[in-house]
Protein backbone atom coordinates (compact mmCIF):
# COMPACT_ATOMS: atom_id res chain seq x y z
CA UNK A 1 0.00 0.00 0.00
CA UNK A 2 0.95 3.41 -0.70
CA UNK A 3 1.52 5.87 2.14
CA UNK A 4 1.25 9.79 2.32
CA UNK A 5 3.77 11.26 4.31
CA UNK A 6 2.96 13.90 6.84
CA UNK A 7 0.05 16.14 6.37
CA UNK A 8 1.03 19.11 8.32
CA UNK A 9 1.59 22.45 7.93
CA UNK A 10 4.85 23.03 6.20
CA UNK A 11 6.62 26.10 6.72
CA UNK A 12 7.91 28.53 4.20
CA UNK A 13 10.88 27.71 2.68
CA UNK A 14 13.70 30.25 1.60
CA UNK A 15 14.55 30.48 -2.27
CA UNK A 16 16.70 32.88 -3.80
CA UNK A 17 15.52 36.21 -4.11
CA UNK A 18 14.12 37.21 -7.98
CA UNK A 19 14.79 39.52 -10.06
CA UNK A 20 12.12 41.34 -12.21
CA UNK A 21 14.37 42.67 -14.79
CA UNK A 22 15.33 40.34 -17.67
CA UNK A 23 18.14 38.35 -16.27
CA UNK A 24 21.37 38.58 -17.12
CA UNK A 25 22.71 34.96 -19.12
CA UNK A 26 24.17 32.88 -16.89
CA UNK A 27 24.78 29.38 -15.91
CA UNK A 28 21.50 27.52 -15.22
CA UNK A 29 23.15 26.21 -12.15
CA UNK A 30 23.41 29.78 -10.91
CA UNK A 31 19.58 30.56 -10.89
CA UNK A 32 17.17 29.67 -7.86
CA UNK A 33 15.85 26.60 -7.89
CA UNK A 34 12.65 25.47 -6.64
CA UNK A 35 13.40 21.67 -5.18
CA UNK A 36 16.90 20.49 -5.66
CA UNK A 37 15.75 17.35 -6.23
CA UNK A 38 12.68 16.71 -9.20
CA UNK A 39 12.21 15.76 -12.18
CA UNK A 40 9.30 15.68 -14.46
CA UNK A 41 8.27 14.60 -18.27
CA UNK A 42 6.44 16.64 -20.55
CA UNK A 43 3.08 14.43 -21.04
CA UNK A 44 1.55 15.56 -17.74
CA UNK A 45 0.45 18.98 -17.60
CA UNK A 46 -0.27 21.62 -16.82
CA UNK A 47 2.48 21.04 -14.55
CA UNK A 48 2.47 24.33 -13.52
CA UNK A 49 -0.12 27.33 -12.76
CA UNK A 50 -0.95 30.47 -11.41
CA UNK A 51 -2.73 30.50 -7.92
CA UNK A 52 -3.64 34.15 -7.05
CA UNK A 53 -0.12 35.60 -6.86
CA UNK A 54 2.09 32.49 -6.75
CA UNK A 55 3.15 29.43 -9.20
CA UNK A 56 2.32 26.17 -7.99
CA UNK A 57 4.24 23.00 -9.35
CA UNK A 58 5.37 19.19 -8.56
CA UNK A 59 8.03 16.96 -9.40
CA UNK A 60 8.63 13.57 -8.92
CA UNK A 61 12.13 12.99 -6.47
CA UNK A 62 14.89 10.72 -6.66
CA UNK A 63 13.12 8.14 -4.67
CA UNK A 64 10.18 8.58 -6.71
CA UNK A 65 8.33 10.60 -4.12
CA UNK A 66 5.21 12.77 -5.42
CA UNK A 67 6.03 16.56 -3.92
CA UNK A 68 4.18 19.70 -4.73
CA UNK A 69 5.09 23.21 -3.94
CA UNK A 70 3.83 26.81 -4.44
CA UNK A 71 6.61 29.72 -5.73
CA UNK A 72 6.01 33.55 -4.71
CA UNK A 73 8.29 34.97 -7.73
CA UNK A 74 8.26 38.29 -5.91
CA UNK A 75 10.28 36.92 -2.94
CA UNK A 76 11.23 33.56 -3.79
CA UNK A 77 9.70 31.71 -1.22
CA UNK A 78 8.20 28.58 -1.39
CA UNK A 79 6.02 26.30 0.58
CA UNK A 80 6.22 22.80 -0.22
CA UNK A 81 4.12 19.78 0.32
CA UNK A 82 5.04 15.96 -0.12
CA UNK A 83 2.07 14.75 -1.80
CA UNK A 84 2.73 10.95 -2.03
CA UNK A 85 5.87 8.79 -0.63
CA UNK A 86 8.18 6.60 -3.12
CA UNK A 87 5.21 6.16 -5.70
CA UNK A 88 7.37 5.16 -8.29
CA UNK A 89 10.97 5.96 -9.61
CA UNK A 90 9.93 7.42 -13.07
CA UNK A 91 9.86 10.91 -14.33
CA UNK A 92 6.53 10.01 -16.05
CA UNK A 93 4.64 10.28 -12.47
CA UNK A 94 5.06 13.94 -12.59
CA UNK A 95 1.57 15.85 -11.16
CA UNK A 96 -0.98 18.07 -13.18
CA UNK A 97 -2.22 20.62 -11.50
CA UNK A 98 -5.96 22.63 -12.03
CA UNK A 99 -7.70 25.34 -9.63
CA UNK A 100 -11.39 24.58 -9.40
CA UNK A 101 -13.81 26.70 -7.29
CA UNK A 102 -10.31 28.59 -6.38
CA UNK A 103 -8.70 25.45 -4.61
CA UNK A 104 -5.87 23.87 -6.51
CA UNK A 105 -6.42 20.28 -7.14
CA UNK A 106 -3.31 17.65 -8.71
CA UNK A 107 -3.41 14.95 -10.85
CA UNK A 108 -1.03 11.69 -11.36
CA UNK A 109 -0.41 8.02 -12.07
CA UNK A 110 2.07 5.35 -12.45
CA UNK A 111 3.63 4.83 -15.55
CA UNK A 112 1.48 1.71 -17.28
CA UNK A 113 -0.74 0.36 -13.70
CA UNK A 114 -4.12 1.67 -13.15
CA UNK A 115 -5.08 4.22 -10.80
CA UNK A 116 -4.88 7.99 -10.97
CA UNK A 117 -4.62 9.61 -7.19
CA UNK A 118 -6.19 13.02 -6.63
CA UNK A 119 -4.84 15.72 -3.97
CA UNK A 120 -6.98 18.86 -3.09
CA UNK A 121 -4.32 21.21 -1.75
CA UNK A 122 -4.41 24.58 0.40
CA UNK A 123 -1.45 27.22 0.03
CA UNK A 124 -3.50 29.85 1.75
CA UNK A 125 -1.38 31.83 4.48
CA UNK A 126 2.04 30.75 3.21
CA UNK A 127 1.58 27.32 4.30
CA UNK A 128 0.72 24.14 2.18
CA UNK A 129 -1.37 21.30 3.00
CA UNK A 130 -3.20 17.98 1.60
CA UNK A 131 -6.64 18.71 2.67
CA UNK A 132 -8.06 15.39 0.15
CA UNK A 133 -5.94 12.35 -1.23
CA UNK A 134 -8.14 10.20 -3.52
CA UNK A 135 -7.54 7.51 -5.99
CA UNK A 136 -9.23 6.63 -9.05
CA UNK A 137 -9.82 3.26 -10.89
CA UNK A 138 -11.17 5.57 -14.85
CA UNK A 139 -11.11 1.74 -16.29
CA UNK A 140 -14.44 0.65 -17.52
CA UNK A 141 -15.15 -3.09 -18.52
CA UNK A 142 -17.49 -2.56 -21.29
CA UNK A 143 -14.74 0.21 -22.82
CA UNK A 144 -12.00 -2.46 -21.68
CA UNK A 145 -13.66 -5.17 -23.76
CA UNK A 146 -13.80 -2.69 -27.15
CA UNK A 147 -10.11 -1.66 -26.49
CA UNK A 148 -8.18 -4.89 -24.19
CA UNK A 149 -5.37 -3.25 -22.74
CA UNK A 150 -5.64 -1.95 -18.86
CA UNK A 151 -3.21 0.73 -18.50
CA UNK A 152 -2.83 4.41 -16.46
CA UNK A 153 -0.85 6.75 -17.78
CA UNK A 154 -0.31 10.75 -17.34
CA UNK A 155 -3.03 13.39 -16.21
CA UNK A 156 -4.21 16.33 -17.89
CA UNK A 157 -6.75 18.13 -16.00
CA UNK A 158 -8.83 21.38 -17.58
CA UNK A 159 -11.89 22.90 -16.10
CA UNK A 160 -14.29 24.66 -18.06
CA UNK A 161 -16.36 27.71 -16.68
CA UNK A 162 -19.03 27.16 -19.68
CA UNK A 163 -19.94 23.86 -18.26
CA UNK A 164 -20.36 24.98 -14.98
CA UNK A 165 -16.97 23.96 -14.30
CA UNK A 166 -16.89 20.85 -15.45
CA UNK A 167 -13.60 18.72 -14.47
CA UNK A 168 -12.14 17.12 -17.30
CA UNK A 169 -9.44 14.59 -16.87
CA UNK A 170 -7.31 13.20 -20.40
CA UNK A 171 -4.56 10.39 -19.92
CA UNK A 172 -3.57 7.06 -21.51
CA UNK A 173 -5.23 4.97 -19.79
CA UNK A 174 -7.66 1.88 -21.82
CA UNK A 175 -6.64 0.44 -24.55
CA UNK A 176 -3.19 2.17 -24.76
CA UNK A 177 -5.15 5.36 -26.03
CA UNK A 178 -6.37 9.05 -25.13
CA UNK A 179 -8.82 8.29 -23.03
CA UNK A 180 -11.49 11.17 -21.30
CA UNK A 181 -13.40 11.36 -17.98
CA UNK A 182 -14.90 14.38 -16.13
CA UNK A 183 -16.50 15.42 -12.70
CA UNK A 184 -19.44 17.45 -12.79
CA UNK A 185 -18.89 17.73 -8.48
CA UNK A 186 -15.83 19.43 -8.43
CA UNK A 187 -13.61 16.18 -8.69
CA UNK A 188 -15.51 14.70 -5.84
CA UNK A 189 -16.25 11.87 -7.96
CA UNK A 190 -15.84 10.98 -11.69
CA UNK A 191 -17.70 9.51 -14.65
CA UNK A 192 -15.41 6.08 -16.31
CA UNK A 193 -13.13 7.01 -18.62
CA UNK A 194 -13.63 6.51 -22.46
CA UNK A 195 -11.31 6.42 -25.06
CA UNK A 196 -11.77 9.44 -27.93
CA UNK A 197 -8.60 8.54 -30.43
CA UNK A 198 -8.20 5.23 -31.73
CA UNK A 199 -6.85 3.51 -34.49
CA UNK A 200 -9.22 0.83 -36.33
CA UNK A 201 -8.57 -2.44 -36.68
CA UNK A 202 -7.62 -1.40 -32.80
CA UNK A 203 -3.78 -1.90 -32.47
CA UNK A 204 -3.15 -2.57 -28.27
CA UNK A 205 0.06 -1.32 -29.02
CA UNK A 206 -0.09 2.00 -30.78
CA UNK A 207 -0.05 4.97 -28.29
CA UNK A 208 -0.76 8.39 -29.55
CA UNK A 209 0.59 11.00 -27.93
CA UNK A 210 -0.85 13.89 -27.00
CA UNK A 211 -0.73 17.70 -25.67
CA UNK A 212 -3.28 19.57 -24.28
CA UNK A 213 -4.20 23.18 -23.58
CA UNK A 214 -6.90 25.24 -22.34
CA UNK A 215 -7.55 29.11 -21.39
CA UNK A 216 -10.65 27.44 -18.80
CA UNK A 217 -13.56 28.79 -20.95
CA UNK A 218 -15.45 26.25 -22.98
CA UNK A 219 -12.62 24.96 -25.45
CA UNK A 220 -9.86 22.56 -24.81
CA UNK A 221 -6.91 22.29 -27.53
CA UNK A 222 -5.82 19.13 -28.62
CA UNK A 223 -2.39 18.28 -30.75
CA UNK A 224 -1.05 14.56 -31.29
CA UNK A 225 0.74 11.86 -33.12
CA UNK A 226 0.05 9.00 -34.91
CA UNK A 227 1.81 7.05 -31.77
CA UNK A 228 5.43 7.18 -30.05
CA UNK A 229 8.25 8.24 -32.63
CA UNK A 230 10.38 5.27 -31.84
CA UNK A 231 7.75 3.08 -33.21
CA UNK A 232 5.89 4.52 -35.76
CA UNK A 233 7.84 4.12 -39.41
CA UNK A 234 6.01 7.83 -40.04
CA UNK A 235 4.76 10.01 -37.22
CA UNK A 236 2.71 12.88 -38.63
CA UNK A 237 0.64 15.53 -36.62
CA UNK A 238 -2.68 15.96 -35.88
CA UNK A 239 -4.94 18.72 -34.09
CA UNK A 240 -8.65 18.80 -32.55
CA UNK A 241 -10.67 20.48 -30.29
CA UNK A 242 -13.18 19.52 -27.66
CA UNK A 243 -16.02 22.67 -27.24
CA UNK A 244 -19.52 21.88 -25.32
CA UNK A 245 -19.75 17.55 -25.90
CA UNK A 246 -17.91 17.78 -29.50
CA UNK A 247 -14.70 17.24 -31.31
CA UNK A 248 -13.91 20.10 -33.88
CA UNK A 249 -11.13 20.12 -36.56
CA UNK A 250 -9.40 23.51 -36.77
CA UNK A 251 -11.70 24.87 -39.41
CA UNK A 252 -14.94 24.20 -37.42
CA UNK A 253 -16.52 21.16 -38.72
CA UNK A 254 -17.50 18.99 -36.74
CA UNK A 255 -15.39 15.41 -35.94
CA UNK A 256 -17.78 13.58 -33.94
CA UNK A 257 -19.73 14.13 -30.42
CA UNK A 258 -17.85 12.97 -27.24
CA UNK A 259 -20.70 10.73 -26.87
CA UNK A 260 -20.25 9.38 -30.14
CA UNK A 261 -16.08 8.98 -29.77
CA UNK A 262 -13.73 7.60 -30.11
CA UNK A 263 -12.15 9.09 -33.88
CA UNK A 264 -9.44 8.40 -35.86
CA UNK A 265 -6.37 10.42 -36.02
CA UNK A 266 -7.22 10.95 -40.10
CA UNK A 267 -10.51 12.47 -38.71
CA UNK A 268 -8.87 15.48 -37.10
CA UNK A 269 -7.09 17.99 -39.13
CA UNK A 270 -3.60 17.08 -40.41
CA UNK A 271 -0.77 19.77 -39.50
CA UNK A 272 1.95 18.12 -40.15
CA UNK A 273 2.15 14.87 -42.51
CA UNK A 274 5.57 12.72 -41.74
CA UNK A 275 7.65 11.75 -44.50
CA UNK A 276 11.61 9.91 -44.72
CA UNK A 277 12.78 12.90 -45.51
CA UNK A 278 11.81 15.58 -43.57
CA UNK A 279 11.04 12.92 -40.12
CA UNK A 280 8.75 11.66 -37.72
CA UNK A 281 7.59 14.02 -35.36
CA UNK A 282 6.58 14.59 -32.01
CA UNK A 283 4.71 17.17 -30.19
CA UNK A 284 6.02 19.69 -27.45
CA UNK A 285 3.84 22.47 -26.57
CA UNK A 286 0.22 23.99 -27.75
CA UNK A 287 -1.29 26.86 -26.46
CA UNK A 288 -4.15 29.87 -28.28
CA UNK A 289 -3.40 33.23 -29.45
CA UNK A 290 -5.28 36.27 -28.56
CA UNK A 291 -8.01 34.97 -31.22
CA UNK A 292 -8.45 31.62 -30.07
CA UNK A 293 -6.58 29.71 -32.76
CA UNK A 294 -4.09 27.32 -31.88
CA UNK A 295 -0.23 27.70 -31.77
CA UNK A 296 1.63 24.25 -32.05
CA UNK A 297 5.11 23.65 -31.15
CA UNK A 298 6.37 20.08 -32.26
CA UNK A 299 10.16 18.42 -33.67
CA UNK A 300 11.27 16.80 -36.89
CA UNK A 301 13.54 14.01 -36.60
CA UNK A 302 15.30 13.69 -39.79
CA UNK A 303 17.42 11.48 -38.14
CA UNK A 304 18.10 11.17 -34.62
CA UNK A 305 20.90 13.20 -34.08
CA UNK A 306 18.84 15.94 -35.74
CA UNK A 307 16.20 17.61 -34.12
CA UNK A 308 14.30 19.98 -35.73
CA UNK A 309 11.76 22.52 -33.93
CA UNK A 310 8.33 23.54 -35.43
CA UNK A 311 5.89 26.64 -34.74
CA UNK A 312 2.86 26.05 -36.24
CA UNK A 313 -0.36 28.53 -35.94
CA UNK A 314 -3.70 28.70 -37.94
CA UNK A 315 -5.08 32.22 -38.81
CA UNK A 316 -8.45 31.29 -39.14
CA UNK A 317 -8.09 29.79 -42.85
CA UNK A 318 -4.64 27.97 -43.11
CA UNK A 319 -1.41 26.50 -41.31
CA UNK A 320 1.57 28.37 -41.30
CA UNK A 321 4.30 26.23 -40.12
CA UNK A 322 7.92 28.06 -39.23
CA UNK A 323 11.39 26.50 -38.66
CA UNK A 324 13.00 27.33 -35.30
CA UNK A 325 16.49 25.64 -35.21
CA UNK A 326 18.34 22.89 -35.12
CA UNK A 327 18.23 22.16 -31.36
CA UNK A 328 20.89 18.80 -31.77
CA UNK A 329 20.35 15.44 -30.75
CA UNK A 330 19.00 13.68 -27.45
CA UNK A 331 19.98 14.82 -23.89
CA UNK A 332 19.77 11.47 -21.90
CA UNK A 333 23.42 10.70 -21.10
CA UNK A 334 23.94 7.57 -23.23
CA UNK A 335 25.97 5.15 -21.21
CA UNK A 336 29.70 4.33 -23.13
CA UNK A 337 29.49 1.49 -25.51
CA UNK A 338 25.36 1.61 -25.45
CA UNK A 339 22.85 2.43 -27.69
CA UNK A 340 20.50 5.38 -26.87
CA UNK A 341 16.89 4.59 -25.25
CA UNK A 342 15.22 7.40 -25.42
CA UNK A 343 17.10 8.75 -28.88
CA UNK A 344 13.94 11.49 -29.51
CA UNK A 345 14.15 13.14 -26.45
CA UNK A 346 14.49 16.18 -27.66
CA UNK A 347 15.37 19.14 -25.33
CA UNK A 348 12.09 20.61 -25.68
CA UNK A 349 10.28 23.84 -25.97
CA UNK A 350 7.17 26.03 -24.43
CA UNK A 351 5.25 28.84 -25.40
CA UNK A 352 4.65 32.04 -23.58
CA UNK A 353 0.70 31.80 -23.27
CA UNK A 354 0.67 36.09 -22.98
CA UNK A 355 2.61 36.45 -25.95
CA UNK A 356 2.77 33.42 -28.13
CA UNK A 357 5.76 34.57 -30.54
CA UNK A 358 7.81 34.12 -27.65
CA UNK A 359 9.27 30.45 -27.33
CA UNK A 360 11.65 28.78 -24.60
CA UNK A 361 13.89 26.53 -26.44
CA UNK A 362 16.41 23.94 -25.24
CA UNK A 363 18.76 23.19 -27.42
CA UNK A 364 22.41 22.19 -27.81
CA UNK A 365 25.12 24.89 -27.43
CA UNK A 366 28.73 23.63 -27.61
CA UNK A 367 27.98 20.50 -26.15
CA UNK A 368 25.88 21.25 -23.22
CA UNK A 369 21.58 21.98 -23.69
CA UNK A 370 20.92 25.31 -22.53
CA UNK A 371 17.44 27.53 -22.73
CA UNK A 372 16.95 30.51 -24.70
CA UNK A 373 13.88 33.07 -25.78
CA UNK A 374 13.26 32.98 -29.51
CA UNK A 375 11.15 35.87 -30.71
CA UNK A 376 9.16 36.06 -33.34
CA UNK A 377 8.92 38.93 -36.09
CA UNK A 378 5.45 40.07 -37.16
CA UNK A 379 5.86 39.05 -40.55
CA UNK A 380 6.91 35.18 -39.30
CA UNK A 381 9.51 35.00 -41.09
CA UNK A 382 12.40 36.09 -38.21
CA UNK A 383 13.45 34.96 -34.74
CA UNK A 384 15.61 36.99 -32.26
CA UNK A 385 17.54 35.10 -29.89
CA UNK A 386 17.74 35.98 -26.10
CA UNK A 387 20.11 33.38 -23.93
CA UNK A 388 18.33 32.77 -20.56
CA UNK A 389 20.99 30.15 -19.45
CA UNK A 390 24.99 30.07 -21.02
CA UNK A 391 28.22 28.06 -20.36
CA UNK A 392 26.19 25.63 -18.05
CA UNK A 393 28.29 22.39 -16.61
CA UNK A 394 24.87 20.13 -16.38
CA UNK A 395 22.09 20.53 -19.43
CA UNK A 396 19.15 22.56 -19.01
CA UNK A 397 15.59 20.71 -20.38
CA UNK A 398 11.77 20.56 -20.79
CA UNK A 399 11.22 24.22 -19.98
CA UNK A 400 7.90 25.08 -19.09
CA UNK A 401 5.83 28.65 -19.00
CA UNK A 402 3.01 28.38 -16.49
CA UNK A 403 -0.21 28.23 -17.35
CA UNK A 404 -3.42 29.91 -15.76
CA UNK A 405 -2.18 33.42 -15.58
CA UNK A 406 -3.04 37.13 -16.16
CA UNK A 407 -1.46 40.22 -16.69
CA UNK A 408 -1.08 40.51 -12.63
CA UNK A 409 1.34 37.56 -12.83
CA UNK A 410 5.02 37.65 -12.50
CA UNK A 411 6.03 35.77 -15.72
CA UNK A 412 8.31 32.83 -14.34
CA UNK A 413 9.90 30.15 -16.80
CA UNK A 414 10.81 26.90 -15.22
CA UNK A 415 13.26 23.81 -16.69
CA UNK A 416 14.69 21.04 -15.53
CA UNK A 417 18.97 21.37 -14.98
CA UNK A 418 20.39 17.74 -14.83
CA UNK A 419 22.65 16.70 -12.92
CA UNK A 420 22.44 13.09 -14.27
CA UNK A 421 19.76 11.96 -16.52
CA UNK A 422 20.68 8.79 -18.04
CA UNK A 423 16.61 7.21 -18.29
CA UNK A 424 13.33 8.26 -17.45
CA UNK A 425 13.98 5.77 -14.63
CA UNK A 426 17.53 7.07 -13.67
CA UNK A 427 17.87 10.80 -12.97
CA UNK A 428 19.50 13.34 -10.61
CA UNK A 429 17.54 16.76 -11.09
CA UNK A 430 16.28 19.96 -10.09
CA UNK A 431 13.78 22.11 -10.97
CA UNK A 432 14.99 25.97 -11.70
CA UNK A 433 13.41 28.88 -12.36
CA UNK A 434 13.78 32.52 -13.64
CA UNK A 435 11.89 35.81 -12.89
CA UNK A 436 11.40 37.38 -16.74
CA UNK A 437 10.06 41.38 -17.71
CA UNK A 438 6.21 41.80 -17.72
Amino acid sequence: MYTLRNWMLLPLLFAAMACTQTPRPQPGENYPSVTNDGTWCWFSDPRAIYHGNSVVTGWVTKDGSIEAAALNPENGKIASIPLMEKLEVDDHDNPAFVAVNGEVQAFYTKHIPVGIYQDMLDFSNGFAAVTLHKETNPIDSAELEKFPRYTTTYANPYALKAENNRLYVFGRWTGFKPNVMWSDNGGHSFTKARVFITNFPFDQGNRPYVKYYSDGNSRIHIVFTDGHPRVEPLNSVYYAYYEQGAFYRVDGSVICSLQDAPFEPKDASLLYQASEEEGRAWVYDICADASGNPVVLYARYPNEETHIYHYATYNGSQWTDVEICNAGKWFPQTPESEREREPHYSGGLTVNPSNTKQVFVSREVDGTFEIERFTLDAEQKTWSITPITQQSVNDNVRPYFPRGGNAENTPVLLWMNNKKYVHYTNYATEIKYAVLPR
